[in-house]
């Protein structure tokens, strides 16, 4: 239930945020205009050199805004990447059973099914490339008919997709033989989803079921595979289930750092913290094309890591790369100011903390915050403590204090970062 409230939530809640078109497409290789529909992502005129990964769509005309309505909700809470989404309408003159015909034999694309995956590869992914800012990570999903469709594009030597999402596939002769030897020697990088429910229907299901088996035995590095079964659902309620799932399991990495991930996988880490943030934003780029800043967030969970650590010096770094992402923020001073204040060298602190309080403020880092630690932390240095004199009276001690420090009036110069 909770991912079939999760797609009817998106959907209703946040479907209006999308900026859907229909286009009439001619298409050489089908000798017939197909209409397609097109989900350009919120930030799309807003951000003109933004590039999204792209999710082609089988069964445009009843899967379009699911998947819609689960993107937005996801990217919402910054879960999921914006994406731009193209549905194919195969809904017309049994568009679906001709564009997906095999030949019953061979189980292969013959006629018409084969100028409906030319029309894809040759024709609409070209197209798409070309209008619109789209990364090279590609994804396509599909529903009985069509999911078992898409399974063609991994016969290619190069496969045309890097994700595929099906959804019940109701499988032509051999497929569920085939695709097991397919995935396995697969030599790139792919996402598979596949799923059914215990409501599916029975010879779809057994058929689909033993695939899962099959292909659980694969030990391919470069496969991410998932399946799942849903309980209660029919061969139409596990499109709702699925889709968010399914979503969820190809972008996991670019997700922002969890509870979990924190735990197991950062705070246990014995150094390499900052490194560790680097190169998790570097797969997303690498996998998905997606340029983002690093989370401020994530920035957070890392500062964690390190002083819960205690490996004070990696603050450092972290600060170096505070200023990269956010130059005119003050996080990265802030990230210094705590690395010389966990030191115990409160003058270099303060002047850290004054520094950022003249840069702008960033999430719960603010001027006010930024002036009062500095404040506090002069007390600790500002006292002129006293010591015995010769003849037992109190003097008052001369303290050297190693800089001038700066006050909210006074910008400071910032020193080279050591």
């Amino acid at each position: 239930m909770k991912h079939l409230l999760l797609a009817f939530l998106a959907f209703f809640s946040f479907s209006c945020l999308a900026q859907i078109k229909t286009i009439s497409f001619n298409s050489e290789k089908l000798k017939e205009k197909r209409d397609l529909f097109v989900s350009l992502p919120a930030s799309y005129e807003k951000n003109k050199t933004k590039q999204y990964p792209l999710l082609v769509l089988l069964d445009g005309d009843y899967l379009l805004n699911p998947f819609t309505g689960a993107l937005i909700y996801g990217s919402y809470w910054d879960d999921l990447p914006e994406v731009i989404i193209v549905g194919i309408a195969q809904n017309k003159n049994d568009q679906r059973n001709t564009d997906c015909g095999v030949d019953p034999v061979t189980g292969m694309p013959d006629g018409k099914s084969v100028d409906f995956f030319d029309f894809i590869s040759l024709e609409l992914i070209p197209m798409i490339q070309k209008e619109y800012r789209v990364t090279n990570f590609k994804i396509i999903a599909g529903h009985d008919t069509t999911a078992s469709f898409l399974n063609f594009f991994l016969y290619k030597d190069r496969p045309l997709f890097d994700a595929y999402i099906s959804l019940s596939p109701e499988f032509p002769v051999n497929m569920e033989q085939t695709m097991p030897d397919l995935l396995a020697n697969s030599k790139t990088p792919l996402f598979y989803y596949l799923s059914t429910a215990d409501g599916d229907e029975k010879k779809m299901r057994e058929r689909i079921l033993n695939l899962d088996t099959n292909l659980k035995t694969i030990k391919n590095p470069d496969l991410n595979y998932k399946f799942e079964d849903f309980k209660e659902a029919s061969h139409y309620s596990l499109v709702l289930h699925s889709i968010p799932s399914a979503l969820y399991q190809i972008f996991s990495v670019a997700e922002p750092i969890s509870v979990l991930e924190y735990k197991t996988k950062i705070v246990t880490l014995k150094e390499g913290y900052v490194e560790y943030l680097k190169k998790k934003y570097d797969i997303i780029e690498n996998s998905f094309g997606i340029k983002n800043p690093i989370r401020i967030s994530d920035f957070k969970a890392i500062e964690a890591a390190i002083l819960e650590n205690k490996d004070y010096n990696e603050l450092d770094a972290l600060a170096i790369l505070a200023d990269k992402n956010y130059p005119k923020s003050m996080l990265g001073d802030y990230e210094l100011a705590i690395m010389f204040e966990k030191k115990q060298d409160n003058p270099r602190a303060v002047r850290y903390y004054m520094s950022g309080f003249n840069k702008e403020e960033i999430a719960d880092l603010t001027k006010d915050m930024m002036f009062a630690k500095a404040e506090e932390l002069k007390k600790t240095f500002a006292k002129k403590p006293k010591i015995k004199g010769k003849v037992g009276q109190d003097t008052e001690a001369k303290q050297e204090v190693i800089e001038e420090t700066p006050t909210a009036d006074a910008p400071v110069t910032e020193e080279k970062k050591q």
